[in-house]
């Protein structure tokens, strides 16, 4: 299963070849295409993982482009960063969505700051309702949005970081073992 998974993603993420045979991005196209944005290094995968999960869970459209120019000055790695972008996508975003504004409405204390029961007086009087997305839902969510980019770009560092070296330590030890039963 996990080499069918690494075939699929190696065969779908573009190439240096592909990005370089766009026509609009020629005039940058040696700052993208700079090859330390394109290896897969200890240091340049974790920040990659942790600006695929901030920019896809702070930036709802857009993610992959954003994600690629940020990884220029933060020198991360490109695919890698595209690729985890891909942690929301339309099966995850509706509960997404709502974890953001649980989280978001916990640190506000909406539910102790409003009366009553706003969400159902909003949903039932529809000139209300506008107002209560703006009021409420929006800033709780944003606020929500924002705590979790900054959580899940720090977890998806430090767990590509660990996944890294769990990595090269078994690599170490198969190789190891394949000297000591020569």
């Amino acid at each position: 299963m996990g080499s069918r998974a690494l075939r699929w993603v190696r065969a779908n993420l573009p190439t240096r070849e592909s990005i370089e045979s766009i026509r609009f991005l020629r005039p940058v196209a040696h700052r993208v295409l700079a090859p330390e944005l394109w290896r897969f290094t200890r240091r340049s995968v974790p920040r990659g993982v942790a600006l695929g999960m901030f920019t896809g869970i702070l930036i709802p459209l857009g993610q992959i482009p954003a994600s690629a120019v940020l990884a220029l000055p933060l020198r991360a790695n490109v695919p890698a960063a595209a690729l985890t972008t891909f942690f929301t996508n339309p099966i995850t975003t509706p509960l997404l969505f709502i974890l953001y504004y649980k989280v978001g409405a916990w640190l506000l204390h909406i539910d102790r700051v409003v009366p009553g029961d706003p969400i159902g007086d909003a949903v039932a009087a529809p000139p209300g309702w506008l107002e209560w997305l703006v009021a409420e839902v929006g800033p709780a969510t944003a606020l929500g949005m924002v705590v979790c980019s900054v959580i899940g770009a720090v977890l998806g560092y430090a767990i590509a970081a660990l996944g890294w070296r769990w990595w090269i330590a078994a690599k170490w030890k198969r190789r190891g073992h394949g000297r000591s039963a020569i």
